[in-house]
């Protein structure tokens, strides 16, 4: 039997195609990083600060900004560690756990999407019934819900990828450690395993974006039923921030994962979009349509001495 020398630490290229540009890439990824955790962290403070927020709905996008924190922290301060020009390596456990909260904070975030949809479907098909469908223990239920399917799915996605042995090369063609550019530096034969992989992590966005797109049909129809063109414009209103967030999220899945023949160079410039971008619009998404949150939000920011007391 072959004696293998494993793995112990993996050294991370970081994008493909940017040398010499890491003293700008670091300032622009480090801007992009701190507008997303000041942009969540208003939000957060905005709605846990009105009692008029208050809602499901409210509550949903509440953790939808917690991940939203999360999500980038994964693989942002590593890349900007060593854009400053410091050590690009990463030990097996720390490219372990990238792996994982990755993808778990992705996928909680996935069906998290789906539970704000059917949230949305409710209010808008069934008002009269909403408090009711909608209470808090069923709020609480599909939040964990949300969270334990996602690290479900993390821990199958992980454990598919590292059950591999990784014997050398070590150099990660990426900048932080993600299934696609794992499995091609395993020492071993990974076709059914990419295929079973490409099943899952197809599967499970697919699904999600099928029981959105039943909830907003479902809702368009309603709002079509609506007398009043005021009805329809705040019905319509109140869903066009979601639906334009859930585009922003599904986009990059399917251009990275789903697509046959992978482009590095392009798959780390959308990842860097999911990663950084869309979670510092999502604040402005939310915000800018929405009256009650840019109302909260101004009594923050009033509070906390960035605004005058008369706008």
């Amino acid at each position: 039997m072959r004696n293998i020398s494993m793995v112990a630490e993996f050294i991370l290229l970081g994008i493909p195609h940017t040398e010499g540009l890491e003293t700008m890439l670091f300032v622009l990824f480090l801007s992009f990083y701190i507008f997303t955790l000041l942009g969540n962290l208003l939000i957060l403070l905005a709605i846990v600060s009105s009692t008029r927020l208050h809602t499901p709905m409210y509550f949903f996008l509440c953790k939808l900004s917690v991940f939203d924190i999360f999500f980038p922290s994964v693989s942002s301060p590593k890349m900007l560690f060593y854009l400053s020009g410091n050590s690009r390596t990463i030990s097996y456990a720390g490219c372990v756990s990238q792996l994982f909260f990755y993808h778990f904070l992705g996928c909680t975030e996935c069906f998290l999407y789906t539970v704000m949809a059917y949230d949305r479907f409710v209010a808008i098909c069934y008002p009269l019934r909403y408090t009711i469908i909608m209470s808090h223990r069923v709020c609480a239920i599909l939040a964990t819900g949300t969270s334990l399917f996602g690290c479900v799915q993390a821990t199958f996605l992980t454990t598919l990828t590292f059950q591999l042995p990784y014997c050398g090369p070590n150099d990660v063609d990426y900048y932080f450690c993600d299934i696609p550019v794992m499995l091609k530096l395993a020492c071993a034969d990974t076709s059914s395993l990419e295929m079973v992989g490409f099943i899952s992590v197809g599967l499970m966005p697919l699904s999600c974006f099928l029981l959105i797109l039943t909830s907003y049909s479902r809702i368009v129809f309603s709002i079509l039923k609506i007398r009043s063109a005021e009805g329809r414009r705040r019905a319509f209103s109140t869903c066009s921030a979601h639906l334009t967030a859930i585009l922003l999220f599904y986009m990059p899945v399917v251009l990275i994962y789903l697509r046959p023949t992978p482009s590095p160079s392009l798959d780390a410039t959308v990842q860097v979009l999911n990663n950084l971008v869309t979670p510092m619009l999502n604040p402005l998404i939310y915000s800018l349509r929405n009256k009650e949150v840019k109302s909260s939000l101004r009594q923050v920011l009033h509070q906390l001495g960035f605004l005058p007391e008369k706008l």
